[in-house]
């Protein structure tokens, strides 16, 4: 398998599960904290704080490992993540300066995309980039795994050429309900316009209801598909939801509540029954979402979920149980159901075995390169082109068009194409050849140990500032034979920085099992 466009280098790449053997873990008064690598002379962190930080965040980085030491440990870091709004997010402010027409209403997103001002098309393609440069630079790391999550979730693709007009205020809702509770962000997630109009449910009316959203508020929203409903509660699902509109044709597009349009029968779906009597049906739905959010079978679903992406595509019956149990005992609320998660033991047993998808790569790409990304001032810039490569690597944000959202099980994304796709990028990324406009790379020198140093001490250095841990003895032999060189030989400074080794180590680094896997 010919990989980064070098030479074949089938010893390093494999999409199997990697496991290295962890440094032993120090501790102060029972917390775990960085170890220091004496080799390599770089902090890294304990095994379980390396695993945490990885799954709930876009990837290590030699900051974000300094983060976590000063918070005394990943279990600390993690506690401060669950409260975002007392993080200071300076490269994260800076980056929302760039996009002022995302905070736009949807009127006025129609207004400018009827005069050619800017078109919505454009808007919508800056909300991807947008989200993928706080994926790399927001120091709230765990508030955008969440909205990633949740927006998978509660899917409405980006360039539905209706729902797009509502789409970036959709995005605001979500981020804004990412760490409350699932019965806050279930209401206003199916209540709103966007879903509406994604899901035809602001077509749905009395006379002629649609079942769109009704169906897939059971099926994908909430309880699953198993949880024993039937037709006829898809029926009532959806006639309890109907009120809730769009005016395509208004040049506002507005968004409304028509009683006129709420069907007033009664409702019974599973245990849930309401005499749902009044014309406004508001309160009557809310109970219902509500309903929803609370039933065993949403905590079961929603556990098993967070598990898939989180722990393992198959975790176990107990961390599901113990998540669920979590999840309906705190009223659905959200960063207690994460700690049960996490305060599990097969929490830990997890590491390395789930693989990157394809977005989760480019941020990890980015960020392990140290690539700072400017404000872009023009369509080469990075900030933009970015966007046309994150695509062709298969999963750009929110552009799932089914609404069952991206697939999150390990086979989804382990082919022989998007591992090669992948490659691509990390090659091009490595080797600094496109995009390059408007951003900063680190100085390959400053990439090195002190030289003269050995290939081995080479690649390690990069491995632990690239992956924070030291990188396997199969991805050292399998760059030591990319090279053509020993790992015992030893370089100066001008050999290690010759074109093709600096290169074909971080290129092959971020190749790595330890990279595709987080």
């Amino acid at each position: 398998m010919a990989a980064s466009g070098l030479v074949p280098r089938s010893p390093v790449v494999t999409l199997a599960p990697s496991r290295t053997v962890p440094a032993r873990p120090q501790t102060r008064r029972g917390r775990l904290v960085a170890t220091y690598d004496d080799r390599a002379g770089t902090a890294v962190l304990d095994a379980s704080s390396r695993h945490l930080v990885r799954r709930f965040s876009g990837g290590l980085t030699p900051e974000l490992t300094a983060e976590v030491k000063a918070a005394g440990g990943g279990r600390q870091w993690f506690e401060q993540q669950l409260k975002p709004g007392r993080v200071t997010d300076a490269p994260g402010d800076e980056i929302d300066s760039w996009y002022p027409w995302l905070r736009l209403s949807a009127k006025q997103m129609f207004q400018n995309d009827q005069a050619e001002t800017r078109s919505v098309w454009d808007v919508a393609t800056d909300l991807s980039r947008w989200t993928t440069l706080r994926r790399i630079a927001s120091k709230r790391q765990l508030q955008e795994v969440m909205v990633d999550f949740w927006s998978n979730l509660l899917n409405v693709s980006l360039f539905h050429d209706d729902a797009i007009f509502w789409r970036m205020d959709y995005d605001r809702v979500i981020r804004a309900h990412a760490l409350t509770t699932f019965d806050e962000l279930l209401n206003a997630a199916i209540t709103h316009p966007a879903m509406g109009l994604y899901l035809d449910n602001a077509f749905s009316s009395k006379e002629s209801p649609n079942e769109n959203l009704g169906r897939e508020l059971l099926e994908l929203h909430t309880v699953g598909v198993d949880a024993g409903y039937t037709e006829d509660h898809v029926k009532a699902s959806a006639r309890m939801l109907t009120g809730y509109r769009v005016d395509i044709w208004d040049p506002s597009f507005r968004a409304f509540y028509d009683t006129s349009w709420h069907d007033t029968h009664a409702v019974q779906v599973l245990g849930f029954h309401h005499a749902n009597r009044e014309r406004d049906g508001r309160a009557a739905t809310k109970a219902y979402l509500t309903y929803l959010a609370k039933h065993p079978a949403t905590a079961n679903r929603l556990a098993r979920r967070l598990c898939m992406k989180f722990v393992s595509d198959q975790p176990s019956p107990a961390i599901v149980k113990a998540v669920a149990k979590a999840y309906l005992a705190n009223g659905t609320a959200i960063k207690p159901t994460l700690r049960a998660l996490v305060d599990h033991p097969d929490f830990i047993d997890g590491a390395g075995l789930k693989v990157r998808m394809p977005t989760e790569d480019y941020v990890a790409t980015v960020r392990a390169l140290g690539i700072k990304i400017l404000k872009p001032t023009a369509d080469e810039s990075f900030a933009n082109a970015m966007y046309w490569q994150y695509s062709d690597n298969g999963q750009p944000p929110y552009e799932w068009p089914a609404p069952n959202g991206y697939p999150e099980v390990d086979g989804a994304w382990a082919s022989a194409g998007r591992v090669l796709t992948s490659f691509t990028v990390h090659r091009d990324l490595a080797a600094r050849w496109w995009p390059t406009d408007q951003a900063q790379f680190p100085k390959f020198a400053s990439l090195l140990p002190p030289m003269p140093a050995t290939l081995a001490e080479v690649i390690d250095h990069n491995g632990l500032r690239m992956l924070g841990q030291r990188p396997s003895a199969a991805c050292r032999n399998g760059i030591a034979e990319l090279l053509g060189m020993s790992l015992t030989k030893r370089l100066t400074k001008d050999q290690a920085l010759d074109y093709w080794t600096i290169r074909g180590i971080l290129a092959s680094l971020l190749d790595s099992p330890q990279h595709l896997h987080r």
